[in-house]
């Protein structure tokens, strides 16, 4: 398992966002700065087309020390021997994914209130997403920023990692830290910008920063 400050950073991979690069390019760049985890999220490709950049990115983490999650595909996970598996409401439900999974891969859950996040814990994740926090233009939801706050309310009603998710930039990092999250999971914001590595060095010393109270 991820000890609490290990999630201080998930970037994830989308390489519609990351300015032509593969998942493979984004993730080692990433690593290189420093990331604590690393999540594979494709909405388009196939398993087949994955896989082998998968299993590349997989063993870079294991090299690394960083851990690897692969996004709503269980099977691909499985297939390539990753830390564990993040999934979203539409997908597998947590119950049933744990019980697949066994007790020793992480089980991620993305929850977009109180209750799917009290929920998810109940079920058997092993840190909560929550989001969106502030307005993101990088994926299509439907749901409304649910704000800072909801990560205080969190805090005080389950003991698991909260990993804010969804327009968290260099200068809203902190927000989120110092209401109570464990770390923030980014996608456009890091991915996005020319130096990947730059950019994921830069997100870690705010948020350290935030954890020293500064």
């Amino acid at each position: 398992m991820i000890p609490r400050t290990g999630y201080r950073l998930c970037v994830i991979t989308d390489p519609e966002l990351g300015r032509g690069l593969s998942h493979l390019e984004i993730a080692t760049q990433a690593i290189e700065g420093g990331a604590l985890v690393i999540q594979l999220r494709d909405k388009w490709a196939g398993p087949r087309e994955l896989l082998p950049q998968a299993r590349q990115i997989a063993q870079r983490c294991r090299d690394r020390g960083v851990h690897f999650i692969v996004n709503d595909r269980l099977d691909l996970a499985q297939a390539v021997d990753a830390d564990g598996v993040h999934l979203g409401q539409d997908d597998l439900p947590a119950r049933a994914a744990r019980a697949l999974l066994g007790p020793g891969k992480l089980l991620g859950v993305s929850t977009h209130s109180l209750e799917q996040a009290i929920r998810a814990a109940a079920d058997g994740a092993d840190y909560v997403g929550i989001g969106p926090i502030f307005a993101t233009a990088t994926k299509s939801t439907e749901y409304a920023p649910v704000g800072v706050d909801t990560i205080r309310q969190l805090r005080s009603r389950i003991d698991l990692p909260l990993l804010a998710i969804g327009g968290v930039t260099l200068s809203n990092v902190k927000e989120v830290i110092r209401a109570g999250a464990a770390g923030a999971a980014v996608i456009s914001a890091i991915i996005g910008s020319d130096d990947i590595a730059r950019a994921t060095q830069a997100f870690l010393a705010a948020i350290e920063e935030a954890e020293q109270g500064r």
